[in-house]
């Protein structure tokens, strides 16, 4: 019996078990690393949301369309956009929430993201983590902002030939990002103990990653990270295993 067991146990796929990042703890670092391991060539330069191109001075070529007038100071240069927001696993973190007594500058206390990346390695360490980092347009990503994102009902695209709307403080993506948006948050969900996704976004995420299957550049990107970083995306190892 035994002997039957161990021969099941060797037939079954080894699953990847989830582990976070512990190797790089800053955001800089990070982003570095991805414009110079990921974003390294022309055919893959292009934004989470709106496939934009970019070049290596990080500066769009918008094309003819594109709404302009939302964040205009930020429209013609690429952000790197956290998909699941610093915010939202941030306030799970005392810093963020209440600060510390190292968050004291002039004498003023402060709290909020800045405070949890002055004390909390953990903290920097998810705000790193170069599988929840994608290039954006700036002003796409300051008009996401930290909202969730949700399929909204009757939407006009807010950016004309990017087709992304943002609605009592919702966000709707297009349709090219939303596999994407879900393999993510359901990496983080997995990984990270003090993120949780509610039970309605992970029913809307599961039909996402189903609906939307992995692309290649998903998969080459999640390689890439995982060669420097030294942690696995066990989502997009099960997906990209099937391509």
């Amino acid at each position: 019996m035994k002997l039957l067991f161990s021969l099941v146990a060797l037939s079954l796929p080894v699953m990847a078990h989830a582990t976070p990042n512990t190797s790089i703890d800053s955001f800089s670092k990070a982003k570095r690393l991805l414009m110079n391991n990921v974003y390294n060539q022309n055919s893959v330069r292009r934004t989470v949301y709106c496939d934009v191109p970019f070049n290596t001075k990080k500066q769009t070529q918008l094309p003819s369309g594109f709404n302009t007038s939302l964040y205009e100071s930020r429209v013609k240069r690429i952000e790197f956009e956290h998909i699941v927001p610093a915010e939202n696993f941030g306030r799970s973190f005392k810093e963020w929430r209440e600060g510390d007594s190292e968050c004291v500058k002039n004498g003023k206390a402060f709290k909020g993201r800045k405070c949890a990346t002055k004390v909390s390695k953990e903290f920097r360490l998810m705000q790193a983590d170069g599988y929840n980092l994608f290039a954006a347009v700036g002003s796409v990503n300051a008009y996401r902002s930290n909202y969730n994102f949700q399929m909204l009902s009757g939407t006009k695209s807010d950016f004309g030939s990017c087709d992304f709307h943002v609605d009592s403080r919702k966000a709707q993506p297009p349709e090219l990002a939303r596999g994407l948006i879900a393999r993510t948050y359901l990496y983080f969900d997995s990984t990270y103990s003090n993120f949780r996704l509610s039970k309605q976004q992970r029913q809307l995420f599961n039909v996402w990653d189903k609906q939307y299957p992995v692309s290649d550049f998903e998969c080459q990107k999640a390689e890439i990270v995982k060669s420097y970083q030294h942690n696995i995306n066990p989502i997009l190892e099960e997906r990209c295993a099937t391509l």
